[in-house]
């Protein structure tokens, strides 16, 4: 069986992923609910927070920890070992596709290879749950999200909402109509909202 996957994302009162400071220790905080065996995160996601990766401490794996399983179709995530050391996850998984482009010969990355172009998402999936995997959680501003809501593969979504406009720039939602039923809504200081459904594929 596939896993329950849960998309979490921090958004704006408009819908924009980016462009407002995130309540990163609440979203984090929050995220600890599910204790997903596996975070499912974009190369968009990895590489815009390259910098800070490359300057955080490196405690080192975490053994009980989720593993982190990254879609790099273009194999253009170089940080790998650095996010298997920053202490957060118990190992790093690359999803390429059979056309991403070659790697070095000398990579250790552990990788999963599915799909021709692009990553087949929903063969990761299948794979992962017959490795024993019950919960992912996607960790995503919009494109990985938006991704698998198109193929029915998200059963839960949480939106942690901020109270503030930002009029331009990336939405966490670009898909087909999707029914949601409200399962959780919580209110925390500053007016930030924690929004929780699940989706009827």
């Amino acid at each position: 069986m596939r896993p329950q996957v849960v998309a979490q994302v921090a958004v704006s009162l408009d819908g924009v992923t980016s462009g407002f400071d995130v309540d990163l220790a609440r979203f984090y905080a929050l995220a600890t609910l599910w204790q997903e065996d596996v975070t499912l995160a974009g190369a968009d996601t990895i590489l815009a927070q390259e910098v800070a990766v490359r300057a955080a401490p490196r405690p080192g794996p975490k053994p009980d920890g989720p593993l982190l399983a990254v879609v790099d179709s273009r194999a253009r995530v170089r940080e790998w070992e650095t996010l298997r050391q920053l202490g957060y996850w118990s190992d790093v998984l690359a999803l390429y596709a059979d056309q991403t482009p070659a790697r070095p010969p000398d990579a250790t990355t552990r990788e999963l290879v599915t799909g021709y172009e692009h990553v087949d998402l929903a063969e990761v999936l299948d794979v992962l749950g017959r490795r024993g995997v019950q919960t992912v959680r996607v960790d995503s501003g919009g494109a990985l999200v938006n991704a698998l809501l198109d193929l029915g593969l998200v059963d839960e979504l949480a939106l942690l909402v901020h109270p503030v406009l930002v009029g331009t720039g990336r939405r966490w939602c670009d898909t087909r109509k999707l029914t949601l039923h409200p399962v959780g809504t919580e209110v925390f200081g500053g007016g930030v909202v924690w929004l929780r459904y699940c989706v009827s594929t």
